[in-house]
């Protein structure tokens, strides 16, 4: 836990005494088994540190990864939980200078499921407000920016299909394809999700619960798919894997399908898929966002400049299809979890962790 006894600005607003936040304190891939909420007394930025009340933070599926202990041996009950949020510094440490109280931040660091953060200043990112949709530009949209590049190593002209398309980083993932001059196709589970994908510019939406999707590229795309961004597992993996074309790339992004087995249920390659490998020199490759923090900022400044230009969409959703309604809180956080995994989600999940700041006068 950050020292308490360190002086921060004396800017610093005026906070409640205790603040609340969620913690993993049982291993296990059963999210509300997995945590507990605590009341702590209120935090103090140490010299170098910022005070971040959190707004807004961000859901992604490896949430329960981190609870099941897969990330980290380490990491032993109780410990913080959550990747990104964004939201207000409220109080900054006397050696920071390039940071203010009242700015809005958005950052990338463990334990953003909390009310409020303590964190390296060198680690938020000023953002002109404070809004969800910058969420979209972490995790997710650096996920999709980065793998593509780096991975994919797409190209004009070239097919790229994106699996759960219509979630969290596959709505970038389908936007950045577009853009690079591809054709691209998406995968969703609904209709509404088809409709939201055509709205992004995806070439042909593919909704797997009405067409067979194996069926649909063997007919429409008889040469094979030059890149996939493959984020499901299962059965759609191994389709995925059949349907590449000569030098194909299939990127691991994740295999959500298999997060909520007591032992993760990765994809295993078939020996005639193997042979597939060989016979066409396609290429299987993993990514995993936190082997590329060199290249974060970089990143969100590059998507950045084209959200604020118009040129990237960023579908938020805090719950619009929730029978609970708008997920609140950090108590809203199971719920948000669920509601990811009941595939009802469509753009990036977000909770609202804080209600707005009163404007000033009030």
């Amino acid at each position: 836990m950050p020292n308490n006894s360190n002086s921060s600005s004396s800017d610093d607003m005026a906070l409640p005494a205790t603040f609340r936040k969620l913690v993993c304190s049982k291993l296990t891939q059963h999210f509300r088994d997995a945590v507990s909420i605590q009341t702590l007394p209120m935090l103090k930025p140490g010299p170098q540190d910022v005070l971040v009340r959190n707004r807004f933070t961000g859901i992604n599926a490896s949430d329960i990864n981190k609870t099941a202990g897969r990330y980290n041996p380490a990491d032993k009950p109780p410990f913080d939980i959550g990747f990104e949020s964004v939201g207000e510094v409220v109080g900054v440490g006397s050696e920071v200078k390039h940071v203010k109280v009242g700015q809005g931040v958005c950052f990338m660091q463990n334990g953003t499921f909390s009310e409020y953060q303590v964190l390296p200043a060198k680690l938020a990112i000023p953002v002109p407000s404070v809004q969800p949709e910058h969420l979209g530009l972490l995790v997710s949209g650096m996920t999709a920016d980065l793998s593509l590049r780096e991975c994919g190593k797409i190209k004009e002209g070239e097919t790229v299909l994106v699996t759960a398309a219509a979630g969290g980083t596959g709505q970038f993932a389908v936007q950045y394809a577009k853009q690079a001059g591809c054709h691209v196709i998406g995968t969703c589970s609904s209709d509404s999700k088809a409709e939201f994908l055509k709205s992004l510019g995806c070439d042909r939406p593919i909704n797997y619960k009405t067409e067979d999707l194996g069926q649909v590229l063997k007919k429409e795309y008889p040469g094979g798919v030059d890149v996939v961004y493959e984020c499901v597992g299962g059965d759609m993996f191994h389709t995925c894997l059949r349907s590449l074309a000569p030098r194909g790339r299939l990127i691991i992004i994740g295999f959500v399908s298999g997060y909520k087995e007591s032992q993760i249920a990765a994809p295993t390659i078939k020996p005639n898929e193997l042979m597939g490998l060989l016979a066409k020199s396609t290429s299987i490759t993993g990514f995993f966002l936190f082997a590329f923090a060199n290249q974060w900022q970089e990143s969100f400044a590059r998507q950045a400049a084209l959200f604020a230009k118009g040129a990237v969409k960023v579908g938020v959703d805090l719950g619009k299809n929730s029978e609970k309604g708008a997920f609140k809180g950090v108590d809203g956080i199971m719920d948000a979890l669920d509601y990811m995994y009941s595939g009802k989600s469509q753009g990036k999940l977000v909770v609202e962790v804080n209600e707005p700041l009163p404007s000033p006068g009030l």
